[in-house]
């Protein structure tokens, strides 16, 4: 199945995917800074369910562990949709 890549589209498959996933209410009013931890209220195991449900729904397996280390070597370990979303598209892109 092809999927649109761009960043536009990912974002909306991502708030989708919140909503359907993760019972957020109003990911359709998401921002490319909002933070999945400090605004979402979302915990950790939530990021793990976010990252399956990613790549089911593209249809392909994502470097996943390299988003988290790189977020594990900063002093703000919080995530933005939008980083998320640039990681998506770049990797979607390049594999």
């Amino acid at each position: 199945m092809t999927r649109s890549t761009d960043k536009d589209q990912i974002m909306r498959d991502v708030a989708s995917i919140l909503e359907s996933r993760l019972g957020l209410l109003s990911a359709a009013d998401l921002e490319r800074d909002t933070r999945f931890f400090a605004d979402l209220g979302l915990a950790s195991i939530d990021a793990v369910v976010l990252g399956e449900a990613v790549q089911e729904h593209y249809q392909r397996p994502l470097p996943f562990n390299l988003l988290m280390a790189d977020i594990g070597a900063r002093a703000d370990r919080d995530l933005a949709i939008g980083e998320l979303v640039d990681f998506i598209e770049h990797h979607l892109n390049t594999l």
